[in-house]
């Protein structure tokens, strides 16, 4: 119950209400208003970052989510003016002493990050072309024999057809070894004897 109080709180208090407060900062276009959200967002991101680690490990320790709670509210305060405080002491130093290896750490990412974009996405189109190829010729080859095996099937079905269908004059003719039938020796002798008349 404790954990959803706290969690609540830290949405209505620690984020919908100072992004309220930043939309009137653009809207009048205030530039101490500016600063002062951005300053917030700084240190709320800063907050949120840490806050995932110390969920894990301290979530045990007595009054923690009250601790957040309390910490939320302290940076929104106008009396404490806890981000501000926080910023100017702390981040901004820290910041600007080591902004020249941030940026070119994040410069190095970015590159890294797009080369490996493209060797990664060089990689897909290969897998995915050799992935279409042998679909294809497999594909081809399965529907050839499909084919095929349909062709010879239909074949003998109209061999077996045939034979109850057609006269038995064709059948002998659409036989391989009795294409030709040979004459017989009566007929022979039967020519024979009228081409000696």
């Amino acid at each position: 119950l404790l954990f959803i109080c706290g969690f609540f709180s830290r949405l209505i208090f620690g984020t919908l209400y100072p992004a309220y407060y930043s939309y009137k900062a653009v809207k009048s276009k205030d530039i101490k208003e500016y600063v002062k959200w951005m300053m917030y967002w700084i240190i709320f991101a800063l907050f949120t970052t840490a806050e995932t680690f110390t969920d894990i490990f301290l979530c045990w320790f007595p009054f923690y989510y009250e601790l957040k709670i309390a910490f939320v509210a302290w940076l929104l305060s106008p009396y404490t003016k806890g981000s501000s405080l926080l910023y100017r002491k702390f981040v901004h130093p820290t910041l600007s002493s080591k902004e020249k290896e941030i940026d070119d750490c994040l410069i190095q990412a970015k590159d890294r990050s797009y080369d490996a974009l493209v060797h990664f996405g060089k990689r897909g189109l290969n897998v995915a072309a050799t992935a279409a190829v042998m679909a294809a010729s497999k594909g081809q080859g399965a529907l050839s024999e499909r084919l095929r095996s349909f062709s010879m099937q239909d074949l003998s079905t109209i061999r077996g057809d045939s034979s109850s269908t057609v006269p038995p004059s064709v059948t002998v003719r659409t036989s391989s070894k009795q294409s030709h039938p040979k004459p017989s020796r009566s007929a022979s002798e039967g020519t024979g004897s009228s081409g000696k008349c």
